[in-house]
């Protein structure tokens, strides 16, 4: 599989995460589920930090996976690098979650969960929420307007110290 993506870098350096402004300005936040970094996925929230959604690779065979793991599922290498997406999908799926499966959900819901298939790498599908603007709450989004296919770009938000990536609508 060959993807439009852009040279490989090296992941940045670690940086210490902490709540910020960002997350007062979404209601409810405070308390949401927050990724769990590994030694594996670290690099992609790193990239997400400067606003990047990166994927890794196989430095051997050039394939993209997602979720990153240490080792190539189709020529088994342990070579990796991170290559940098344009961001842009499109809604594969998505489901409205009534009611909340958890409390700190409960002030936005119903709220939208979508999956996106990446527009330079269409096997891989990214889990999250289609808003307004990075910083607009879960619910934001109409419903009638959650569509099968609709092009979406990445946005990021800062929620408990980590670069969240989320989705809007792409302008026509």
């Amino acid at each position: 599989m060959t993807a439009a993506v852009t040279p490989s870098a090296t992941p940045p350096p670690a940086t210490p995460t902490s709540a910020s402004a960002t997350d007062a300005a979404v209601p409810g936040t405070d308390a949401l589920l927050l990724p769990v970094p590994d030694e594996d996925g670290a690099p992609f929230w790193e990239y997400a930090a400067r606003g990047e959604l990166r994927v890794q690779a196989c430095s051997d065979c050039g394939r993209l996976r997602f979720p990153p793991r240490p080792c190539c599922p189709h020529c088994r290498s342990f070579a990796s690098e991170w290559k940098l997406t344009n961001g842009r999908g499109r809604i594969w799926s998505w489901v409205r979650p009534h009611p909340p499966l958890l409390p700190a959900y409960a002030a936005q819901a119903p709220y939208n969960v979508i999956l996106v298939e990446l527009a330079d790498a269409p096997r891989i599908r990214l889990a999250g929420n289609l808003v307004t603007s990075a910083d607009a709450p879960l619910d934001s989004v109409d419903p009638a307007r959650l569509r099968i296919g609709a092009r979406v770009q990445v946005v990021f938000t800062e929620t408990g110290g980590i670069a969240v990536p989320r989705w809007v609508l792409e302008k026509s």
